[in-house]
């Protein structure tokens, strides 16, 4: 029973991974969770005001059971998985992290600095969810997918474009970390 109460290695969760994209490939479909939101968003009508969600979502809607399978799984494993243990952070990433004002770092997986209501409602938290929702929705259409469609996806397919996007995706996430969460964050 512990060995399911603990994060599956790499050996375990890799090889599930890699059947799952064999099945998807094998079956002709390609993964990718930002390509729900345009169904999701063609379902609702939007193909009245943009031609971008004008296309046939009927035929895509096998994808929105990848959301479904996503939050359920999630819920399974938070509330029947979780030995409730807190992260493994390294002893130099909480005090970096503590520099920049995160006092609890390592403790929860969604900082009080950020995502407490009081945090989420001031003009720097909004400043920060709209810009950053911008920035990746953005991001997300201007690289053509997501980083799990083109990391996943793109890469087990060899596609060139997704190689590009995933080394985007690490430099942005590099800079991130290392400038503007400092600059953001910083005392």
């Amino acid at each position: 029973m512990d060995f399911i109460l603990q994060p599956w290695p790499w050996y375990v969760s890799g090889p599930l991974i890699a059947l799952v994209m064999f099945l998807l490939v094998f079956f002709g479909k390609t993964f990718g969770m930002s390509s729900n939101l345009r169904t999701l968003c063609s379902i609702g009508g939007a193909g009245k005001y943009a031609d971008f969600f004008k296309f046939d979502w009927k035929s895509q809607k096998w994808n929105l059971t990848v959301v479904l399978g996503a939050m359920i799984g999630g819920f399974i494993a938070v509330t029947f998985l979780s030995d409730n243990s807190v992260m493994d952070l390294s002893p130099q990433t909480v005090n970096d992290l503590k520099e920049i004002g995160f006092s609890n770092a390592g403790e929860s997986l969604l900082p009080p600095e950020i995502y407490e209501w009081k945090n989420v409602l001031s003009l720097k938290g909004l400043a920060i969810l709209v810009i950053g929702g911008f920035l990746v929705g953005f991001g997300t259409r201007y690289a053509g997918g997501c980083t799990s469609g083109h990391a996943i996806t793109g890469l087990s397919n060899l596609q060139l474009p997704s190689l590009i996007a995933v080394i985007g995706f690490f430099i942005g996430g590099l800079l991130m970390t290392h400038f503007l969460l400092p600059l953001i964050f910083g005392a």
